[in-house]
């Protein structure tokens, strides 16, 4: 289908606008491009981005609905993806519902400003209890709000084919772009077993001129989603420029057999450097939430390009510090959302494994572990307080775990981190261990770890810098306000959560983790990658910076060596860690001062004071002990190759005894 548009001037050109097909429930990976050809030439029109309802550009009063069924249906609730609570309450249901439904409902949006509106795309609403969705509609659009205009397909309405069921998003674009200030979807027929209820993105491009305010950054980077191909290609590419600096490794494979990159950045890559700590950044455990894959792929960039530009900063904390940063933890899954898209992805296509397992929540409840032996008072005498073994069920090849779990898992025993972040999507917030509640039957409550002041401060660090988190002023991304929170949240009293990558690395290794919630928007379009890494870039690297607050030392034996496995206690905190293979260690802590012990199998315990200050620097706190009598004997028997001699309490007796009748 050809439009033929007239251009005034002599000799003009004709236009011809190739359109394909419109109005239809289209396969989303043909991708719907505007091609202008002028004399034969043919030049492309890019689609326009998302205008941000879901992404929240877009706020509550730009939202306007004929009617509404009640508050917690109001038109600021008819967002793409937007998600209702497990209780449908007044304040938070899963899309906007009109308070009748006939054909003369709909859903405006007001742009603030002309705009070219290119496509609509549309969900039903989220629930758990209803089937509620809009089947087909029409398109309205007004300069004053007053006179509007359907869009047509000739000389009648143009009718958009809408929704089938209620979760996977439908995108229609426009025959023709259209310059406006609101939009309206007026639905024609919706489910007959339900009622007229939308979740809608909006399609446009703002018209130059405007003079409105948009986020930028001067940051060169790589602002685009990345394929797997790419992703590798990219973090060669960053390798190449700095290989003095970086080091790619794979920690194993996917389910389908893709390779789990890593990239290490350090002064010395490939070494771990004795008193230097080890952190990490992991990403994509749901394969849906994408932005994080992105931001670490940034990350990397802008680390490379700051080292080389001598950024004091970015170079006292690539030598200071031993950085890995896994992009896609779950390649198999992104994969899948991928190929679909920014916008048609849903909330859920790709999340997990190709097996079906939610990668974040498919380690071992520990936590069940711990709390049954200190129930028992099996702690310190029986079983330690940390490191807690894994069960022998759970290493079984029947146990249903994703090989990208044991891959993370033989990655979290082999290297010593000790600070993580994983980065999770669709909210604002950073949660911290425990994840899962302590009382049985309860789904949600207030579960601190031994070191509660710590996971607080640490979260905090991050939520703080972000340019969002903190902000009272914003909206809610789906339906709870942690901005009263100061953006940071306990997971157990979120939601519990057993068998969490964060209680995992809390309780079976030295690492303290936590979870970055970066955006409400799991899959951004590519267009808003430069401001999601403006809200993101300082806390990035501020998080990164908190693996050197609290102690640091090594624990060596009279003669100078390092002791490996060695416990460091801090009395009050009932929650030890172990030193490295070189005997040193790294205990985060808040500042204050501590009584800090260490011990180790055949040695001595030796204690001291050990004191936080407030500067950024963790304080050396180092331990010489001593090998016990005990041991000391073990050891010259041994190497002697004697062994004691052990005697019945009888035959001792009488031996003594004849001896002393003897004289002897």
């Amino acid at each position: 289908r050809c439009l033929a548009l007239t251009i005034i001037g002599e000799n003009a050109p004709s236009v011809c606008l190739m359109l394909g097909p419109f109005g239809t429930d289209q396969d989303p990976k043909d991708h719907m491009i505007h091609i202008i050809s002028i004399m034969g030439q043919f030049f492309l029109l890019p689609e326009c981005p998302p205008m941000g309802l879901e992404t929240l550009k877009i706020d509550d009063f730009q939202l306007h609905a004929s009617t509404i069924r009640r508050y917690g249906l109001g038109a600021h609730r008819g967002r793409l993806n937007i998600q209702a609570g497990l209780y449908e309450d007044d304040l938070y249901d899963g899309a906007w519902c009109a308070g009748r439904d006939d054909p003369l409902q709909w859903f405006e949006v007001d742009a603030r400003r002309l705009t070219k509106f290119t496509g609509v795309i549309t969900q039903g609403r989220s629930s758990l209890w209803s089937s509620d969705w809009v089947t087909s509609y029409k398109v309205m659009v007004s300069n004053d709000s007053h006179t509007w205009i359907t869009l047509k397909n000739g000389s009648k309405d143009l009718i958009f084919s809408g929704n089938r069921e209620k979760e996977i998003p439908v995108r229609n674009i426009f025959p023709v772009p259209v310059v406006a200030r609101y939009i309206r979807v007026n639905p024609r027929s919706w489910y007959n077993s339900g009622s007229i209820c939308m979740r809608v993105e909006v399609l446009g491009c703002p018209m130059p001129g405007d003079g409105r305010n948009e986020v930028i950054t001067t940051d060169d980077l790589d602002f685009r989603h990345h394929s797997y191909k790419e992703m590798r290609q990219l973090m060669k590419v960053v390798n190449e420029m700095c290989p003095n600096i970086t080091r790619i490794y794979n920690i194993g494979k996917s389910h389908n057999g893709l390779k789990l990159y890593a990239i290490e950045i350090s002064d010395n890559p490939g070494e771990h450097e004795v008193g230097e700590p080890e952190f990490r950044y992991t990403a994509g455990s749901h394969g849906n939430e994408v932005l994080g894959r992105e931001l670490l792929l940034l990350l990397m960039q802008f680390i490379c390009l700051e080292y080389l530009s001598g950024n004091q900063r970015i170079r006292h904390l690539v030598e200071e510090t031993r950085i890995h940063l896994l992009p896609s933890v779950n390649p198999d899954g992104y994969e899948k959302a991928f190929e679909v898209g920014s916008e048609l992805s849903g909330w859920s296509l790709g999340r997990w494994s190709n097996d079906g397992i939610d990668i974040h929540h498919n380690f071992p409840d520990l936590n069940s572990v711990l709390w049954e032996a200190e129930a028992k008072k099996w702690i310190p005498r029986k079983m330690f307080n940390h490191h807690v073994a894994i069960p022998e069920w759970y290493q079984s090849r029947n146990a249903s775990v994703a090989v990208e779990t044991r891959a993370l898992i033989v990655w979290m025993e082999k290297m010593p981190f000790v600070l993580g972040g994983n980065l999770q999507g669709g909210e604002l917030v950073v949660t911290f261990p425990y994840d899962k509640t302590r009382s049985l039957g309860v789904t949600r409550e207030q579960t601190p770890t031994p070191d509660d002041h710590v996971f607080r401060w640490l979260a905090f660090s991050y939520a703080s810098t972000h340019r969002l988190m903190t902000d009272a002023n914003r909206r809610v991304c789906h339906r709870e306000d942690f901005a009263k929170e100061d953006g940071t949240i306990n997971g157990a009293s979120w939601h519990t959560a057993p068998g969490s990558m964060n209680d995992f690395s809390y309780l079976h290794t030295n690492c303290f983790e936590l979870s970055m919630y970066v955006g409400c928007d799991k899959f951004p379009h590519e267009s808003e990658l430069p401001e999601e890494w403006e809200n993101n870039r300082e806390s990035l690297l501020v998080f990164m910076e908190q693996v050197h607050r609290g102690i640091k030392g090594v624990v060596r034996d009279m003669q100078g060596r390092g002791i490996p496995n060695a416990i460091i206690s801090v009395e009050g905190i009932s929650h030890d860690i172990r030193t490295a293979a070189d005997g040193d260690y790294w205990r985060l802590l808040n500042p204050g001062e501590y009584r800090v012990s260490a011990r180790a199998e055949g040695y001595s315990l030796t204690s001291k004071k050990c004191e936080v200050g407030y500067e950024m620097g963790a304080t050396r706190c180092d331990f010489t002990i001593s090998r016990t009598n005990l041991s000391r004997i073990k050891e010259i028997m041994e190497r002697f190759n004697k062994q004691p001699i052990r005697l019945p309490v009888r035959q001792l007796q009488a031996r003594r005894s004849r001896e002393r009748r003897l004289g002897t």
